[in-house]
Parts: structure tokens; sequence; C-alpha cells
């Protein structure tokens, strides 16, 4: 189909492009004064080293991404491949040290505003505000703000901004080699070799973000020879347009112009070429640190989305804005960290610190490809493979890890308190709640035998312990009963879990409980026999089962109750118009109950279970992850899945298509088809594109598919627009208590 064609239309160029524009920026604009201050011209080594050190993670990250391209970067394969202990450590180094590279970036575009223009600083008691740090502190709130509303035209400008500055840089770099005076670099190396680690410790913040481009592998035109070379290629030309910037410009003036001063390409660029050239490198400097920010705070959210889906973070934290469709709370806290860095921090603690945690997670990289090729789990099959295996990931890692020992203790330290917080949260919170294991731990359980003690009792201390997956069936209709187990077993299984399957037997309120207990096969004689029928159906799909009875006074009201009382993850259930669910009732408590729901819900109009080829239209909702869970399990099964996105008009289709692309790519469905429909007409495009469909997943909307269900009034009258199965998707969420006295 066509959409599948839109989603490989990135050629090499424009893969380039992603992963130059992610570390082509404020580095270079920012660090060539400190770093001549520590080293002078041998500075110019420290990059070359630093991009020799990027190198090995980026065959590392080139192999990975052509096995398994999904969102989260190196988060995802490292809680892939080490397990969710060193996921957390990854996920968390990840997301702070981006926050801290951020803060750097909106200081460094502070340092260039104050060049412009000064801009005075201010005292508020203890705390004293330079000018530079004002304009940061204003910058990193635009930029959050930009973000939290979701402008769709940032990626476009982002393109733009990398040609502009390749531009700018170009020129000053010849200008600088048209008036080199090699003695200049003399003496190349005035302090020895002594500065260059931990000198490229500090630079090192100006390679991150290369590991992004295998976010979008799968949109690549011949991803198995394209995205490599993407990665590798993006890797070795920012490297020699940092070396050759810095050795123009230190051969083309004295080191002592150069030197301490922030914005010190601004000064060259107005000895070298005049006020056009100052004012053409102030403006690449803006634009530069601009950029990076906006791309930091971009790539933090996808982070996020990876963790809550693996339950490392809670889920909530990426709910997605009503009206601006972004994970507006997780945007929000890493903009908050973003300006409290900022206040606290300085250029270099700020550069550090990005560093750091980077290299922690690109070691940990490298690792997790020793543990693929070794564990050799059935999903991994790279298109690209890293020459010389095993020194090349080994090497990758030593160099990452051993880069650390020569940064400041101070930062070191600050650092390490991360990580160690990042491990007791895994301990204490995402342990308990996340289910999927590590490649690295299967391998060792899988051979207990041969394994020593001290690695298979590490391996089991450490491992998730989420409690079984449940999917809960409450059953009422044994002609549907078989279709609704079918996708229970299916959910459960894709997570490791069960199924409990329950027959809520419901007795008058003047017949005691007890009562009905006993005397249960007469109150309702196919309760046993449902109940006997679902058990095989389960056992048939491949599902662990588990029955139960339940005799209530309640009918609908105790499911919600038998959803808490045992643990369900997922309730599974049937719509139709002898269920309590269509008689219309408006009482309190089941408002209460349908707003406030114990765990997912799944409500299915049941039309015969077809689930070959599905129709999932989304715009971002809340519960629209729940949808996407569901539409994964079943592509992996076999089927085909299609993601519908109502524009309003035609001049919304590129913007809905690049909305898409994202959704795919962080909700694992980049092989799902993508359709974009400019009609404007929500429910009509939903009608007309599931003619030819088996099954439609449509997700909850703001006031929830539950709570209008029982008062019968859905929005959209998809339920009787369209001819096959129709499966509406809800996820709790918390409500505040304006939205719990007066609605919402």
């Amino acid at each position: 189909m066509s959409e599948e064609e839109l989603a490989k239309d990135l050629t090499l160029t424009s893969a380039l492009t992603i992963g130059i524009g992610t570390m082509i920026g404020a580095g270079i604009f920012v660090l060539p004064g400190t770093a001549v201050e520590m080293a002078g011209p041998l500075s110019a080594g420290a990059f070359i080293l630093g991009g020799v050190i990027a190198i090995f993670t980026a065959l590392s990250a080139s192999e990975l991404g052509t096995a398994m391209p999904r969102s989260g970067g190196a988060y995802f394969y490292v809680n892939r491949g080490l397990g969710p202990l060193f996921g957390s450590v990854a996920g968390w180094g990840n997301w702070i040290g981006l926050t801290f590279a951020s803060a750097f970036y909106m200081f460094g575009l502070g340092e260039y505003v104050n060049a412009f223009v000064a801009v005075p600083g201010l005292a508020l008691g203890p705390l004293s505000l330079s000018g530079p740090k004002i304009v940061a502190l204003l910058g990193g709130t635009f930029f959050v703000a930009v973000n939290y509303v979701g402008a769709k035209e940032t990626g476009k400008l982002q393109n733009i901004i990398v040609f502009i500055l390749l531009g700018i840089l170009s020129v000053f770099t010849l200008f600088g080699i048209l008036n080199a005076d090699i003695q200049t670099l003399r003496p190349f190396a005035p302090e020895g070799l002594t500065p260059l680690l931990p000198l490229t410790g500090i630079i090192f913040v100006s390679y991150l973000g290369f590991v992004q481009i295998t976010s979008v592998a799968e949109e690549i035109k011949d991803p198995g020879r394209n995205l490599p070379i993407a990665i590798i290629g993006s890797v070795v030309i920012v490297t020699a347009i940092y070396a050759l910037v810095l050795l123009a410009v230190l051969a083309a003036v004295p080191n002592e112009v150069v030197a301490g001063n922030d914005t010190a390409v601004v000064e060259v660029a107005r000895i070298l070429i005049g006020p056009i050239g100052a004012a053409a490198l102030l403006f690449g400097g803006l634009l530069a640190t601009a950029s990076s920010a906006n791309a930091s705070i971009l790539a933090s959210s996808r982070i996020n989305f990876a963790m809550g889906r693996d339950k490392i973070v809670s889920p909530s934290l990426n709910e997605v804005h009503e009206r601006f469709g972004t994970p507006y709370k997780s945007i929000a806290l890493t903009g908050g960290l973003i300006l409290l860095f900022i206040v606290v921090g300085n250029l270099e603690l700020l550069a550090t610190a990005g560093s750091v945690l980077h290299l922690v997670v690109y070691g940990l990289l490298n690792l997790a490809l020793i543990v693929f090729r070794e564990g050799d789990p059935a999903e991994y099959d790279p298109d690209f493979t890293v020459p010389f295996y095993p020194f090349t990931p080994i090497l990758g890692a030593v160099l990452s890890f051993a880069l650390i020992v020569f940064i400041e203790p101070f930062v070191i330290a600050l650092c390490g308190l991360f990580v160690a917080l990042a491990l007791a949260w895994y301990m204490l919170y995402a342990r308990s709640r996340t289910t999927q294991e590590g490649v690295l731990s299967e391998y060792i359980l899988s051979r207990s035998d041969e394994m020593p003690d001290a690695a298979v009792s590490a391996a089991t201390s450490v491992a998730p312990d989420g409690g079984e997956y449940r999917v809960m069936v409450p059953l009422s209709n044994p002609r549907t009963e078989r279709d609704l187990i079918e996708l229970a077993s299916l959910l459960a299984k894709a997570n490791g879990g069960s199924v409990l399957a329950t027959h809520i037997v419901q007795v008058p309120d003047q017949t005691p409980l007890y009562a009905g207990s006993e005397q249960r096969n007469r109150i309702d004689a196919e309760s046993q026999k449902l109940l006997d029928s679902a058990r095989e159906d389960a056992e048939t799909f491949g599902a662990e089962v588990e029955t139960k009875t339940i005799i209530s006074h309640r009918s609908f009201e105790e499911v919600f109750d038998a959803a808490a009382t045992n643990n369900a993850d997922l309730v599974v259930m049937g719509w139709g118009g002898n269920t309590p669910l269509s008689a219309g009732r408006v009482e309190s408590p089941l408002d209460e109950l349908t707003s406030s729901l114990p765990c997912d819900f799944l409500v299915m109009k049941d039309r015969g279970f077809d689930p070959s080829d599905v129709l999932l239209p989304t715009a971002g909702g809340y519960s629209s992850a729940l949808s996407a869970e569901v539409a994964e399990v079943l592509l992996e099964n076999g089927n085909d899945v299609s993601l519908l996105y109502v524009a309003d008009d035609e001049s919304e289709q590129a913007a809905g298509e690049e909305f898409l692309s994202t959704w795919a790519a962080d909700h694992g469905l980049a092989d799902a088809n993508r359709i974009v429909d400019t009609s404007g007409d929500v429910e009509g495009s939903i009608a007309r594109h599931a003619e030819d469909r088996s099954m439609v997943i449509i997700g909850a909307t703001r006031e929830g598919l539950l709570s209008r269900l029982v008062r019968g009034s859905l929005a959209f009258e998809v339920l009787n627009d369209v001819d096959c199965t129709v499966l509406l998707a809800e996820r709790p969420r918390k409500r505040s208590l304006v939205e719990r006295l007066f609605g919402g």
C-alpha cells in the first residue's frame, strides 16, 4: 500500500542530516574557549579523540538499529539486552544527561545573546544571576513551551538550521585556512598531553545524539546499508568539521584571542572577515545553541515514552495533552530540571555532567551488543554487523567507561549519585511493576547448571517481579465467550500472563450471598458450563487460565470490584444489547466507577472476531497507548494494522504524516500502514476506511468511553456506522477534585 512506501522515503542524505543535526551545534560554538585555555592547539586532538570514541559506539548502534529498529534508542537496547536494572540506569542516565546538555546549550545561548546585547545581572537575596543565566532561563522556558504545545514545524526547521550552520562553518573555516600561519600552532601541546583526556570528557557533549538515528531506522531506504553509513558517517563528518574549524581558528589568530572566551568564534570571525563575519557567527551560535536545546528536549520525551511502556516509570508521566497532543507532564518535568540546572550550574559543569551520563549509557550499549550476539535471541537479526567482533564493542565499552575516570571528581560523584538513584529506583519502584527480562538474565538462568552460583544468584535477585500479567474476562453470553477469550489469550500470552475467566452470578437483594453460593447451580445452571467452555477455549489458544464464579447482588458494578480484588491488569468484556452497558443507567455510583477505572479496559462490540485487518484511528488521545499495545500484539501475530489520522484539510497532510510517523515509532507500530484523511470528518472518515476492515480499535477521549456508553451518548456513532467488530479501549487516569465534583 502507498502508506507503507511513505514509511521508507528517508534517503541516505536525509538520515545523515538527522545525525549531523543532533550533533553539530553548541559544542563548536561554545567550547573552543574552554578547550584552548586547557590545552592550546592540542584541543583539536581532544575533538578528534572524542569522535574516535564515538565511532565505536556508532558501530554498535548501527548493528542494533538494523536488528531492532525501535523508539527509545540506546535505552531500549540496554533494557532489552542487559535487563531492566541496567535499563533503568540507561533510561535515567540518558534523560538526565539530556537535561544537563540542554541546560548547557541554553547557557551557551545566553553567552551569545549577551555578546550581542549586554544583559544586566540580577541579585535575588543569596542567589545571583548573571546576564547570560537570565537569558538562558528565558530561552529554556521558551523551548520547553514550544515542545509543550507541540509546534509541528520544529522538525523541518532543524534540517534548515543544519544546512545554514554547515554553510557558515565552511566559509569560516575557509577564511581561517587562507589566513593560516603554522607557527601559530606551536607549541602544539603547551601543557603536554596531560589535559587531553580530561578535555575530551568535557567536549564529548558535542557528540551526543547520533544514536537517535536508530529511532527512524524503519523509515530509511535500504536500512541495512544506509543506516550504518548515516550513523558512522555523521560522526566522521562532525569530527572532521570540529577539528578543521578549531585548527583553522588557531592557525589564523593567537591562542590568547580564543582561550577562555565563550564566544571566541565570533571574535575570530570579526578579525578574519569583519563585522559581517562576526554577525554570521553570532547568528550561527544562536541557531546552534537553540537547535541543540530543542532537539534534546524533543529526544527526552521519546526516552520517557519507552520507559513508560516498560513500566520503568509510571505510564501516567506520558499522558498526552488533550489539546496539544504532547506528553506534557514529561516535558514539564524535563523543563523544570533544565531550569534548575541552569541556576545552579556553570558552563563546564553542565557540559561535563552531560558527557559523563552519556558515556555511561554508551558503555552499556556496547555491552548490550555483546549480550545480544552471545545470547542470540530469536528477534535479533541484524543486516549490518560490527567488524572485528568482539574487539570493537569491548573497546567501545572500555573507552567510554575509562574516559569518565579523567573527569573532575565532583562531576563523577554527582553523576554517580544519579546512577545510584536509578538503581534504587529500579529496586524500590520499577522491579515490582516491570515484567520484561533482559537477554542477559535469560541467558544465565537458562544455563543455571553451567553458570557460577554467584551469577545465577545475582540474575535472580534483580529479576523483574512485576507479578503475572492478568487479563480478566467477565462472561455472560456463551455465543461471544469464545471471541473474548481468544482476544484475552492473545494479549495474555504476549505479556507472559494468564486469563481469569469470571462469571458474575447476580442474586436478588433479598437473598443472602451465602445462600446464593450454596444454590449456585440452581440459580444459574449455565455458570459451570460457561466457565468450562472458557477454560477449554483459553487452553486451545495456548494461554494459562483460571476460572472463578462470583456471587453478588450487583452485576456491572461487580466487574470493577472483581478487577481490583483479583489484581487484573486488563479487563476484556463484551458490549451488546443485552448487557448492563447498554441499559442507559446514569446513577452517580456507575458514573464514578466508569470514571475511576481499576485497570485497563477493552470493550468489544462483537461481530465476529477477525483481527486480520485492523484499523486504528488515533489523534494521540490519553488511551491511545492502550489501543497501540493491542494493535502491536495483533501486528506481531501476522495481522495487518492501519493507523488513521484525520486532519482538518489538505494543508495538514504533511503534519498528519509526521504525527503518525512519530506516534507509530513511539508505540511499536513502525511496520503498520499509515493513512492521513484530510476530510476533517472524524466519524465519516472512520466509517469509510473501516468498510473493508475486519476490526476497528478506538481509544477513549477525555470523557471516557465507558462512562459515555453507560449514558448512551457515545460521541462518534462508530458502533453503528461500521459492520465489523469494534474494540473500545480505555486506560485509567487520575481526575482532579474539580473533575470529580463537576465532571469534565
